[in-house]
């Protein structure tokens, strides 16, 4: 006869503060309909931002390219609520930063009509004091989209949940060289995929891929 196995008892831990909070949104973003589109994007040209802005990352570049990817593709610019769609003329771009006390997404405000290093120096300044919790509620609300960048922790692709009421949330993985045709001849760039997660309520796929179109055009552009 086998004898009786004792399992430890776990450690509970309550859900408090903003991870109470968090996992209350999360399971209101869960319930939202929604697609993903996942697109390749040559970040050649993003890797090359600390030459115009030594000040700068990659991800003060997606913050650019994805707000003047929200001002071409307005649709994807709004908020949703159970009866109607709220449009806006800016685009205001959310980062999902990793804090000890859970996610906290602070917001770069008109992103659409900053330069780089004005994008660098607020997203900094944000993202510190998410990281010290000494966020505003100023610096968490009025945002209009959000982009969650996992590549720098080596993901190489993922699906992000939308920041509810928002419309939709960029998922970023990291970068690696990849053979591809470029210009007719095969070579080696470096490449990411970026997820799009739509809320099917406000957006289709048609509009969903004109955005990634559009992001993948301003990810491409000379940055000087």
């Amino acid at each position: 006869m086998s004898a009786a196995v004792e399992f430890e008892e776990g450690v509970t831990t309550p859900l408090t503060g903003i991870r109470r909070t968090a996992a209350r949104h999360m399971v209101k973003a869960w319930a939202a309909p929604v697609f993903h589109l996942t697109v390749e994007v040559d970040m050649g040209e993003a890797a090359r931002v600390k030459e115009i802005s030594p000040g700068a990352t990659v991800t003060d570049v997606l913050v650019r390219a994805a707000a003047r990817a929200l001002v071409a593709v307005p649709e994807v610019n709004v908020l949703v609520g159970e009866d109607a769609v709220v449009a806006f003329a800016r685009a205001n771009v959310g980062i999902a930063v990793a804090t000890g006390k859970g996610l906290m997404v602070p917001v770069v405000h008109g992103a659409d009509a900053l330069s780089i290093d004005e994008i660098a120096a607020r997203r900094s300044e944000i993202v510190g004091r998410a990281r010290e919790g000494a966020l505003t509620r100023d610096d968490i609300t009025g945002g209009t989209f959000t982009i969650s960048n996992l590549g720098m922790m080596g993901v190489a692709r993922f699906d992000a949940i939308v920041n509810v009421p928002q419309a939709a949330i960029l998922a970023v993985g990291a970068t690696t060289d990849r053979y591809v045709l470029r210009d007719g001849e095969a070579q080696w760039r470096p490449i990411a995929d970026l997820t799009l997660t739509c809320d099917h309520r406000a957006l289709d796929g048609a509009t969903g891929a004109r955005f990634l179109n559009a992001l993948a055009v301003e990810l491409s552009a000379p940055l000087g």
